[in-house]
C-alpha cells in the first residue's frame, strides 16, 4: 500500500498506545483498523494482518489467530518481509496464549536462522515463552540469555557461553 495508508495505520496505533480509557474492549480501535483495512483490496494480506494485530492487542488472541494465518497464507511475507516476520512472532504468541505453544515453536524455530533484523530478540523471547509453556524452561532461558548477551556492557562472552551450556547435552 502507499505511504499515506501506512502513515495513517501508524497514527492509529500511536493513538491506541497513548489511550487511557480502555472501557470499550478495544471495539473503537478495531473499528478504526477495520476502516483502514477496508481501503485495501479484499484479498490483501496487509488488511488481514492489521485486523489480527488489532484483535490481538485488545486481548482477543483467539480472534487474531485465524487472521494471522490467512495473512501469511495470502503472502504477507512476500508483500512485506518485515510484517511477515512480525505476523509469525505475534501468531506464535497468540498460539501460546490459546494453549498451542507447540505450534508457536514450530512456526518460530526456522526464524532463528532467518536473515537477521531488529526482530531477532522478539523471535527469541516469544520462542522462549512458547518453550516454557511446554515445560522446556532451560531451552527458553538459553534463548533469552543468548539474546540478552550482546546488549550487555560487559560479560557478553560469559553469558553467551552460559546460554550454550544450558542446552548442551551432557556426555
Amino acid at each position: 500500500m502507499d505511504q499515506d495508508w501506512e502513515d495513517r495505520v501508524a497514527a492509529a496505533w500511536a493513538a491506541f498506545d497513548d489511550r487511557t480509557d480502555t472501557g470499550d474492549d478495544g471495539a473503537a480501535f478495531r473499528a478504526v483498523i477495520d476502516a483502514l483495512a477496508d481501503e485495501l483490496p479484499a484479498d490483501s494480506p496487509l488488511g488481514l494482518f492489521e485486523r489480527a494485530c488489532a484483535w490481538d492487542s485488545t486481548g482477543h488472541s483467539d480472534r487474531a489467530v485465524p487472521l494471522y494465518r490467512e495473512a501469511l497464507a495470502r503472502g504477507l511475507g512476500e508483500v512485506s518481509g518485515y510484517k511477515g516476520r512480525r505476523a509469525k512472532i505475534q501468531l506464535s504468541s497468540s498460539l501460546r496464549n490459546t494453549g498451542h505453544p507447540q505450534e508457536g515453536v514450530k512456526l518460530l524455530s526456522p526464524e532463528l536462522v532467518a536473515p537477521s533484523d531488529e526482530l531477532d530478540d522478539a523471535v527469541r523471547a516469544t520462542l522462549a515463552l512458547c518453550l516454557s509453556s511446554m515445560g522446556r524452561d532451560r531451552e527458553g532461558l538459553s534463548l533469552v540469555l543468548g539474546a540478552l548477551a550482546p546488549h550487555l556492557p560487559r560479560y557478553q562472552r560469559s553469558m553467551a557461553e552460559y546460554a550454550r551450556l544450558l542446552v548442551e547435552t551432557e556426555d
